[in-house]
């Protein structure tokens, strides 16, 4: 049916009818002192989303942009870095880190497993001489579905005290507990079209102390993404290039709901969404590719028996108009991933499960009682408060 489509994927995710309408309002002036008032707000509710007093900078870029950014200013050619890569985007910055010439030394883990803490404390610990100046984690891995333990491993950078940490938390702000201050992270980047609820096209920085001081010293050549130009207008409500206006509607729209919400209950209705989700596969006998104690809060990703992942994908999209992800790389045809990130409900996941329930009975699947998924789910709903 036209204009039903349902979004179940990690990105781009559903965008609420208030913050699209906020987004057809004609434009105003980027330099007018009615949008630097927008600005004011934006980057109070910001700081306040991400539990900081850092500096929070928005950029005209998607969550790649804002990691690039992030590890360009701060860093210079052939700087030792460690980078965390047990998936599609932790494999990126590696590729990010040596395209700007960096000295990249990666810790890996299987594609469905988290990143091991202590190997991180053992290579920092041995690093005596301090020549590691930044460990880079995807906190959510999105290809996976894997939540890295990012508090245990930043507390090991901590200890090392030379480097700096910088996060992709592209899906896990606004959907997962990330108390940058309280944790001391130097750079924490994400992207509009996650928890923000917003459509693509804005990249949001968080900057600490630390890390400027390290940006005094950064050899790496930057223009449009150096970001003490962004410091300096959003120190004036400003910004340094034109931002996409109506985006930033859509983002003061988006973030007094979440204000509204409140930060715990952003956190527990994620969880609770993923935990019935996670509930409705097992039921199914659907297998999870990653572990119930590094589960990602944005996506669940599953690994079926009997049943084509891809033929799953294509009967949810013709029969019910619902999109979700699949896999990538060595993972494509092999996993479908459900998205569960933002501005997302319990209705939405009762809806969708039973929409796969009722495409596993119409490519065959034996693996099953009718109903099982929902019961499940519905029994994890149940428990709100």
């Amino acid at each position: 049916m036209q204009d039903k489509n349902m979004l179940m994927i990690p990105g781009p995710t559903p965008v609420p009818e208030s913050v699209l309408l906020a987004m057809a309002k004609h434009p105003i002036g980027h330099r007018s002192g009615d949008f630097s008032k927008i600005i004011a707000e934006l980057t109070a509710n910001l700081k306040w989303l991400h539990q900081t007093t850092n500096d929070l900078l928005m950029l005209t870029v998607s969550g790649t942009g804002a990691m690039e950014a992030a590890i360009i200013n701060f860093l210079s050619p052939g700087d030792r870095i460690l980078v965390g890569n047990n998936g599609k985007f932790g494999e990126r910055w590696s590729l990010v880190g040596k395209a700007f010439g960096l000295q990249v030394e990666e810790i890996t883990a299987e594609w469905g497993k988290p990143l091991d803490p202590e190997v991180f404390r053992a290579k920092l610990a041995a690093d005596t001489a301090k020549t590691i100046k930044a460990v880079i984690i995807t906190h959510s891995e999105t290809s996976t579905g894997v939540l890295n333990d990012l508090e245990t491993i930043n507390t090991h950078v901590k200890n090392h005290g030379e480097s700096l940490i910088i996060v992709d938390a592209v899906t896990s702000l606004g959907a997962v507990n990330v108390p940058i201050d309280q944790w001391g992270l130097d750079v924490v980047a994400s992207g509009s079209q996650k928890g923000y609820m917003i459509p693509p096209g804005l990249g949001l920085i968080s900057v600490s102390q630390k890390a400027w001081k390290a940006y005094e010293n950064a050899k790496i050549p930057k223009f449009y993404l150096d970001l003490k130009a962004y410091k300096k207008a959003t120190d004036k409500d400003s910004s340094p290039f034109t931002p996409p206006v109506n985006l930033m509607y859509g983002l003061q729209v988006s973030l007094q709901m979440m204000k509204k919400e409140g930060l715990e209950s952003i956190f527990a209705r994620h969880a609770r969404l993923t935990q019935a989700t996670r509930a409705a596969m097992k039921a199914l006998g659907l297998p999870l590719f990653a572990p119930d104690e590094a589960a990602s809060p944005a996506i669940t990703a599953v690994m079926p028996t009997g049943v084509d992942a891809e033929a799953i994908r294509s009967t949810m999209k013709k029969q019910f108009d619902i999109a979700l992800a699949g896999g990538q790389d060595h993972l494509k045809g092999k996993i479908f991933r459900i998205g569960h990130l933002g501005f997302v409900g319990e209705r939405d996941i009762l809806s969708a499960i039973a929409a796969l329930e009722s495409t596993l009975q119409t490519l065959g699947y034996e693996g099953a009682t009718p109903g099982a998924g929902i019961a499940a789910a519905a029994s994890i709903l149940a428990k709100v408060g």
